[in-house]
């Protein structure tokens, strides 16, 4: 294939992402015989367009939780874990909600408590906040927008969080090691931690289906965790291992 081909070269890219699950710059600069430069740049031009997602050394789909449609509707399972979240916030609490589908199920069930005050990094979480009747006060991390996080990140997001104290950080992952902790596709994970660092409480919010799913990419460790609320379809034997590790589990009914 000659270098000039760009767009057959990245095309023939999306096609072995497709096929292997992830490639790496090292692999596909000797497929194409060219250098690793120029596959970088054919991975940013790629990822820019929203077909694929670099990671460290290559890259990997998008994943569907980050090109799912905005308007489907929330499973029974996340609303059961949004509800068993806000049942833990009391009145004038300080909190963190970070960007996620779960974590944002809980917004339209905050107007029944009184004199919040809500940090986000997220657009949507913040759109939502102030649709309800009882608005909390509202704070925005500002910072760099992630496209593909839906959110704000970056030193100045990580400066402004650290200049507040919060009683609790409502926070999704797209998996949970339950040798390691919560881990992401995203390769962004400093304001994450800083988030976790400013808040007495960490509650992670994951459909049980995400336990046991490894990604490369490690976001809070164990010992940053408190709380991870899931739902009734968890593993017996997961849901040991992750008791075992000092964590409080709490498995959300669904409503009957």
């Amino acid at each position: 294939m000659s270098k000039r081909n760009t767009p057959q070269r990245r095309h023939t890219i999306l096609a072995l992402l497709n096929e292997q699950g992830e490639v790496s710059v090292d692999a596909l600069a000797q497929h194409f015989a060219t250098s690793e430069v120029t596959i970088r740049k054919d991975l940013a031009a790629l990822e820019k367009n929203g077909l694929l997602l670099r990671r460290y050394g290559g890259a990997v789909p998008v994943p569907q939780e980050l090109i799912g449609e905005p308007t489907q509707p929330i499973s029974p399972y996340k609303q059961a874990i949004a509800r068993v979240g806000v049942a833990r916030i009391r009145e004038h609490a300080r909190i963190i909600i970070d960007s996620g589908t779960t974590t944002a199920a809980m917004i339209p069930l905050l107007g029944h408590r009184p004199g919040l005050v809500v940090m986000t990094n997220s657009l949507n979480v913040a759109n939502a906040l102030r649709e309800l009747e009882h608005e909390p006060v509202l704070l925005m991390t500002g910072g760099t927008w992630d496209p593909h996080s839906e959110s704000f990140q970056g030193q100045v997001a990580e400066q402004v969080l650290r200049s507040y104290d919060f009683d609790q950080l409502f926070i999704g992952a797209d998996g949970i090691d339950l040798e390691r902790g919560t881990t992401t596709f995203n390769e962004l994970l400093g304001l994450s931690r800083v988030m976790a660092e400013v808040a007495r409480e960490v509650i992670v919010m994951v459909e049980s289906d995400k336990i046991g799913r490894r990604i490369p990419n490690l976001e809070l460790p164990w010992s940053s965790v408190h709380t991870l609320i899931t739902d009734e379809r968890l593993d017996v034997r997961a849901a040991e291992q992750i008791r075992a590790r000092g964590i409080q589990l709490i498995l959300a009914p669904l409503e009957k």
